[in-house]
């Protein structure tokens, strides 16, 4: 092979991109990453899940020492300094970034820096350089998705990424989407003192979680100073030097109401980016939505070319894309490689978090599946109150008749590590007595999740 002969090239370096490239070189493949960022992680690392996760962290101790301290015998006077709090989440995402050059360093992955483009079924361009490949391997992605009406300029109307970067506290900052991201990046500035309202298209926040977390997570959010405008559309869009004043009127018809703040973010989801691939050099075509069409093995109308992460059906979260980054190289490699779908969690890093994995008690209704539903909240939970986080349950839904775990809900401290016992248990077809009849340490959070699942029995011990 010459230098620009590989047997996979893999275009985007995100959280799928990068982990089906390290993979494929452990499987002996001559591998290439093509990322046009110029730092590899994708979306996630650079100015997404990463640097948001820092921020939360930051922002939840600063509420910490400002409301909680003083119960547990500390006395402080915070001060906020917004600059190092913005310069710890960039020194977290410029480590994380130089350690994966490493990986690929150390597994031998060519790493190309610039936009790919098909140039034919077999053939990627990045910059002056033409790369042939037996395999190619799509993990471009997803951007925010836009809002008619609203020009995001990442100074008054922000995407994600400018509402991660502001250098002073918003006085007002408007959310516009109820969901994962608009909630996270609102509880930051909220927590840092900011008013926050949040608008909402639907009836309700979180809209394909389980209502009863639904619920309780807007009063939760509500009580901590979060205010919503549910039902309620944005139309328009005035921008005036540092403030905006966005017209809103209700999703079901109704009079209009105008709403001001200095920040607005459009969190209303996002959308695959396959913009300027080369779609149609590859025989290669997207659907409605602008999704690559892929079968149950990720491969695209042309069977060496595979497509995973956001850019293909399914939950836009870098871990499903990173599963499927794994299987894609195994599958290219060999016969091996697999990804449940049915058993990707989902996890809102919020305080108290959120998370959830397999069916809703809505859709086992829907389903007419006859089921049993088992709770337990955390005010009962001893670890939980020794570190005052009471707030939420755990809810574990099982089979009538066979006792099969089917959904396992969590709102409250740790959810989202909490979640995988539960996912754990549902990809090997477990019971929730399973769950029961296993030892939990005490004192412990995790021994809410045992509770909830001896509810489903009715024989919950410290309820």
């Amino acid at each position: 092979m010459t230098d620009n002969q590989f047997d996979v090239v893999i275009i985007g370096g995100g959280p799928g991109g990068y982990v089906a490239a390290i993979r494929a070189a452990q499987l002996g493949l001559k591998t290439a990453c093509i990322e046009k960022r110029g730092t590899l992680g994708g979306t996630c690392l650079n100015v997404g899940c990463i640097p948001s996760k820092a921020m939360l962290h930051s922002s939840e101790l600063y509420e910490e020492a400002n409301h909680h301290f003083a119960e547990h015998g500390i006395k402080v006077a915070p001060k906020l300094d917004l600059k190092t709090m913005l310069g710890r989440k960039d020194t977290v995402v410029e480590t994380l970034t130089k350690g994966i050059e490493g990986l690929f360093k150390k597994n031998k992955v060519a790493y190309f820096k610039g936009a790919g483009k098909f140039t034919g079924p077999n053939a990627v361009t990045v910059g002056a350089d033409t790369l042939a490949a037996k395999h190619v391997i799509i993990a471009t992605g997803s951007e925010t998705t836009p809002l008619p009406g609203l020009t995001i300029d990442e100074k008054v109307i922000l995407s994600s990424t400018g509402a991660l970067t502001l250098s002073e506290v918003p006085k007002h900052l408007i959310v516009i989407g109820g969901c994962v991201i608009g909630l996270e990046i609102g509880s930051v500035w909220r927590r840092l003192g900011a008013k926050v309202t949040v608008v909402e298209y639907l009836d309700r926040i979180l809209p394909t979680m389980d209502g009863d977390v639904s619920k309780q997570f807007q009063r939760i959010l509500a009580k901590q100073g979060m205010e919503f405008k549910l039902g309620m559309k944005v139309t328009k869009a005035d921008v005036k030097g540092r403030n905006a004043t966005l017209t809103l009127e209700p999703a079901k018809g109704g009079a209009s109401e105008s709403l001001s703040a200095d920040a607005v973010l459009v969190a209303i989801g996002r959308r695959p980016y396959t913009d300027g691939l080369g779609l149609d050099a590859a025989g290669i075509k997207v659907d409605e939505r602008g999704r690559i069409p892929v079968n149950g093995h990720l491969q695209t109308a042309a069977p060496h070319i595979y497509a995973i992460g956001d850019v293909v059906a399914g939950p836009m979260l870098a871990h499903k894309a990173e599963e499927d980054g794994i299987a894609a190289a195994e599958l290219i490699a060999g016969p091996a490689g697999h990804v449940n779908w049915e058993m990707v969690p989902g996890v809102v890093y919020t305080s108290p978090e959120v998370a959830t994995i397999g069916k809703t008690e809505e859709q086992l209704k829907e389903a007419g599946i006859a089921y049993n539903a088992g709770k337990f909240p955390f005010m009962a939970n001893s670890r939980a109150r020794a570190i005052g986080k009471t707030d939420g349950f755990v809810k574990v839904l099982a089979d009538a008749k066979t006792d099969k775990v089917l959904g396992v809900h969590i709102i409250g401290p740790s959810a989202g590590t909490l979640i995988a016992e539960a996912v754990t248990i549902m990809e090997f077809g477990g019971s929730a007595e399973d769950i029961a009849r296993t030892c939990h340490s005490h004192p412990d959070l995790n021994e809410a999740v045992k509770e909830a699942a001896l509810d489903v029995a009715k024989r919950a011990i410290h309820i």
